[in-house]
């Protein structure tokens, strides 16, 4: 997937459908920072085989218990970010799964042969949720000048100097998750936080969590919204509104004028102080993903619901599918860095549906909802929240 200007959205919604909407999970999205921090030690250069998407090997007995390369020491900012992502992983499958209260995360685990691997767990034909996954990758890898372009929006910069077709020897440390509960009345959730380092010693954390909802209940994104300010609160007063903002501009569709959902926090190229403090910021932002969204599934999931209104939640997941396929930043670079296909895709619904020409009725739920997708609200929070 290209991009919007090589590839129309029509081509590739064909591709999805083709694919039969794949399993899928949206991965990291990263690029080189022109202004990025600079880790303590510099890292020593070692070689790398740009990775491609069949050099995976399964593993078949208990996962290592890290996935970066052994000459990392523990206290490496790498080894701290793949821990404290596995454990989130952890915290948060069982989480879901107890509010599913019917189906399990199976786990996928696999390593590569230059060094990382990954963690895909997912969770299928559950009584709350469709479909729900929880994808950890640790990469090593040269990424290609054009994926860096298409990994984030100052790609050109960044790449300023380099001479032409050269590749920068990079490591990754990524974990994604999009969760589609069945009630249309529940809405969807994804999130991402990763780590980006060049073998040079540049660094940056990015992320993000969003909710994309086909109904509004106003008092759930406040809540949404609300426990996502107070992890930012935490760290820096400046970062809801900032991050929210992103969100919104992030998360938008451009070819339907409408954004794929109602936001939250998104955040890219954070290196701007002391890396453990961009850490722990991260940290918190993880921890808040559980309170932030089960509640409001837990309220929501055995709500009743028309076939209308099911067939309106099959129309809001086709564009999710157009977002991902078409603008996700992370599913470019995925692909482009011979990313593993079944994680890299995991993020679609298993059921979608496109209509012609459809509009809602005026003054009708689905009109109320898709008004505030073409014109974002600036605030679900009040200021003395």
């Amino acid at each position: 997937h290209e991009s919007a200007d090589a590839m129309t959205a029509k081509r590739l919604l064909v591709v999805a459908c083709a694919l039969g909407v794949l399993e899928a999970l949206c991965v990291h999205q990263a690029g080189l920072s022109q202004r990025g921090g600079r880790l303590g030690a510099t890292v020593e250069k070692t070689e790398t085989k740009a990775p491609v998407w069949n050099d995976h090997t399964p593993i078949t007995g208990d996962t290592p218990e890290t996935l970066v390369r052994g000459v990392e020491g523990d206290e490496s900012m790498r080894r701290k970010m793949e821990a404290m992502l596995r454990e989130g992983q952890l915290r948060i499958t069982k989480a879901i799964e107890e509010l599913d209260g019917g189906a399990t995360f199976s786990s996928d685990a696999w390593t590569r042969a230059n060094g990382g691997g990954g963690i895909s767990m997912v969770l299928k034909d559950g009584n709350v949720f469709e479909k729900a996954g929880c994808s950890l990758s640790v990469v090593y890898g040269e990424m290609p000048q054009e994926a860096l372009r298409a990994a984030t929006e100052r790609g050109v910069d960044r790449a300023a100097g380099m001479k032409p077709g050269e590749k920068v020897p990079f490591f990754a440390c990524g974990l994604s998750s999009v969760m589609h509960p069945r009630n249309p009345m529940a809405p969807t959730m994804h999130f991402n936080y990763r780590y980006f380092e060049t073998d040079g010693g540049v660094w940056w954390f990015g992320g993000g969590t969003d909710i994309t909802p086909a109904y509004l209940f106003e008092e759930d994104m406040k809540h949404f919204h609300g426990t996502l300010k107070a992890a930012c609160d935490k760290h820096d007063p400046a970062f809801y509104p900032k991050f929210k903002k992103w969100a919104d501009e992030y998360f938008y569709i451009k070819h339907r004028g409408e954004t794929r959902g109602l936001g939250g926090i998104f955040f890219d190229d954070l290196n701007d102080r002391d890396p453990d403090d961009c850490f722990a910021f991260a940290t918190d932002a993880l921890a808040a993903v559980v309170p932030a969204y089960v509640p409001i599934v837990a309220k929501r999931c055995n709500s009743d619901f028309t076939p209308e209104q099911r067939a309106w939640q099959q129309m809001r997941r086709g564009r999710y599918v157009e977002f991902n396929l078409v603008y996700d930043r992370g599913t470019v670079f995925g692909l482009k860095t011979g990313g593993r296909i079944e994680s890299i895709l995991m993020s679609l619904p298993e059921t979608a549906r496109w209509e012609y020409d459809h509009h809602p009725l005026p003054g009708s739920p689905e009109a109320t909802i898709l008004d505030l997708f073409q014109h974002p609200k600036d605030s679900w929070v009040d200021d003395e929240e």
